[in-house]
């Protein structure tokens, strides 16, 4: 046991957040906490930090545990430099590292007088050990790789903490609770302000870190990637779930519809006890049977199933842009330089009706200079930007949350931008961010995060322009918001440009993908699954023609023998745009199969590893002895064995399948 929350109650005014909610974290474990905004996740976490209190329970730690909380918010005014701001945190490190010199001076003297004493040599021994097992040794170079994993360049690495903005500052605090290494990780919402590969990279560190995490994330991707447990806030309790984010919304399933069932028994249980109860509770005869039925009714009552609260889910679809022209925007021989720093230079990029567009590439890399120059928030430095025929631009980013106006109420910041509408329509749209009840009078001041950041996205979505360009829109939004939106974007008629580090939004809206890095932008009509086959097999292509590549020598030997290569035949941009279109069709005819291939391949994975676990179980003479368990492990293990062949056969003729389909298309 790492950390035992036990029987936590705690209530702010009339309203009770937790009411005996335990929760126990062992060594290793990873936990998502989940549920949905206001239901004190953030709380919780505070709660075990012990930066709030409890109105009762518990929280105690194993002995020695160390614990590393990362907040929502962040902020370092320092001049000293991200490096050595993140490599001082680490410590306990540094201190070890300072009485190993100690006891190796005192050691030296020692032995100049005679013989060192074996306490020294055996605290020396044991100082010198976790040192190592703590990476003193590697101190700088495993803060230089985690800075780099969290997309800081090379060269800002010695820059002031003091000149990073926020979101860097949170990439700040991350590093420093990773180089610490903490046995106990506590992480509020740690991708935030990450972009999609430092998520990537981020996933996978958690997934391999030794100690336990206990993490808040709306990222469903990241979730299923790197945790092997899901706590979720239910009827102010909290329930736990084995597994990762997937499995436990098919678990919570199961279990709500046995709950269902049972409390649906339980109410007709208590309608035909309370028929017979009206009919003879005042007759003499019948009186004493029906008390007695009232008693059991009672009884029944006191053990009713609580549902937990539904996930609340809207479906919404954004009113219809006014129609554009099939060109939306165009940027022409565009370059952009701030100071001394060139940014793009001659890009050309075209943008139609329908397209989603996905920005990814690493932070720092221009993914929002770029949705700028398209919103027309900047203007290029050199080059053009053109709007289609009648092409509106909406432009949203964290920033505007700051737009807010504070002593407004929900509704009446709506309405600011609302003109003509009646209050039924916005307290439609509102609802449909999850505003409800008195929700819509409450002043923005006393907003939190996430409904900060729904308001001023529906505030921009009340008349939405063909074009949406949006960065980062998931922030501080929880997974039902998420989910509104992701439907909402799916079925957009216009065009949107869109910068995510979420995984799950990207794959399920964009159509289009743009990979921008090393001031090259990549265009790659497909979507998002596609783009990262693309980009694999593009790599792959690089590597085996650079091994292929002959020496100098072998080259110029060659060259008298080798014809002249016949020029390249330039297409046209109908041309160009035929094939990406084709390309396009063909990766969305392809995409359910991808998918199902995917499923196939883990579903093999995870019936292989069990088939072994049971051979393995069925040698050992234990089983034998025990003939239940015995029985269940010969009735999975026949069940596997047919069940491996299909999905094998299966998975092979759905591979051949989408082969010959991509082949059937290039030629």
């Amino acid at each position: 046991m790492i950390l035992q929350v036990d029987k936590i109650e705690k209530s702010f005014g009339a309203r009770t957040l937790f009411s005996a909610a335990s929760l126990q974290v062992n060594a290793g474990e990873r936990y998502a906490l989940v549920g949905p905004n206001g239901a004190g996740k953030t709380t919780l976490l505070k709660i075990i930090m012990g930066l709030e209190s409890a109105d009762s329970g518990t929280v105690a730690y194993a002995k020695d545990v160390k614990v590393g909380y990362l907040e929502q918010e962040s902020k370092l005014a320092s001049d000293v430099s991200v490096i050595d701001e993140v490599m001082r945190s680490a410590h306990e490190i540094q201190e070890l590292g300072k009485r190993a010199e100690e006891l190796q001076l005192a050691i030296a003297e020692a032995g100049e007088k005679g013989d060192a004493p074996d306490q020294l040599l055996r605290e020396y021994g044991q100082v010198q050990d976790r040192f190592e097992r703590l990476g003193g040794y590697e101190l700088e170079s495993n803060a230089r790789q985690i800075l780099a994993g969290l997309g800081f360049p090379v060269s800002e690495f010695n820059k002031p903490c003091r000149e990073f903005s926020g979101g860097w500052q949170m990439r700040i605090a991350l590093a420093k609770l990773f180089l610490r290494r903490p046995d106990l990780l506590l992480l509020d919402e740690p991708t935030n302000h990450l972009d999609l590969e430092s998520v990537q990279w981020l996933r996978g560190f958690i997934a391999s870190y030794e100690g336990a995490v206990l993490l808040v994330s709306h990222d469903r991707a990241f979730m299923d990637a790197c945790v092997d447990h899901v706590a979720a806030l239910e009827n102010r309790r909290i329930t736990v779930y084995a597994g990762n984010y997937s499995a436990y919304l098919k678990q919570r399933e199961d279990n709500l519809e046995q709950m269902r069932a049972k409390r649906a028994a339980q109410e007709r249980e208590i309608a035909h006890m309370q028929v017979f109860v009206d009919k003879f509770r005042y007759k003499p005869t019948k009186a004493a049977q029906a008390q007695e039925r009232m008693k059991r009714i009672e009884q029944i009552k006191s053990e009713l199933v609580i549902l937990p609260e539904g996930h609340k889910h809207v479906d919404f679809k954004f009113p219809e842009p006014p129609r554009s022209g099939d060109m939306v925007v165009k940027l022409e021989g565009v370059a952009k330089a701030y100071d001394d720093k060139l940014v793009y230079d001659n890009i050309d990029l075209r943008l139609y009706r329908g397209d989603h567009v996905a920005l990814v590439g690493p932070n720092g890399a221009g993914k929002s200079t770029l949705m700028k120059m398209l919103a027309g928030i900047e203007g290029p430095t050199r080059g053009r930007r053109e709007l289609g025929v009648n092409v509106g631009v909406a432009y949203y980013a964290q920033h505007q949350l700051e737009g807010l106006n504070e002593g407004r109420t929900v509704l009446q910041e709506i309405d600011s931008v609302a003109p003509g509408w009646t209050t039924p329509q916005e307290r439609s749209l509102l609802g449909a961010f999850l505003f409800s009840g008195d929700d819509i009078e409450k002043r923005v001041g006393v907003l939190s995060g996430g409904e900060r950041a729904r308001l001023a996205l529906s505030k921009m979505l009340v008349s939405p322009e063909a074009l949406l360009c949006l960065d980062e829109p998931t922030n501080h939004l929880d997974i039902d918001s998420v989910d509104m939106l992701e439907n909402a974007l799916k079925n957009f008629p216009g065009t949107i440009v869109l910068i995510s580090h979420d995984e799950h939004l990207v794959r399920a809206v964009a159509n289009r993908v743009i990979d921008i890095r090393d001031g090259r932008m990549t265009v790659i009509d497909g979507d998002y699954d596609y783009y990262l086959w693309k980009r694999e097999d593009l790599a792959q292509r690089a590597a085996e023609a650079q091994a292929a590549v002959p020496s100098a020598p072998a080259r110029a030997a060659q060259a008298p023998s080798q014809p002249a290569a016949a020029p390249r035949e330039k297409k046209t941009k109908e041309q160009r745009r035929a094939e990406a279109q084709a390309r396009a069709e063909l990766n969305k005819r392809l995409k359910k199969r991808r998918v199902r291939l995917k499923d196939l391949e883990a579903s093999l994975e995870a019936s292989q590893a069990r088939y072994d676990e049971l051979m393995a179980l069925m040698a050992s003479e234990e089983l034998y002895a025990q003939p239940d368990k015995f029985d269940a492990a010969m009735k999975e293990y026949s069940a596997l064995k047919k069940k491996i062949p299909a999905i094998e056969e299966e998975w092979l003729s759905l591979s051949e399948e989408i082969e010959q389909e991509v082949a059937d298309a290039q030629s």
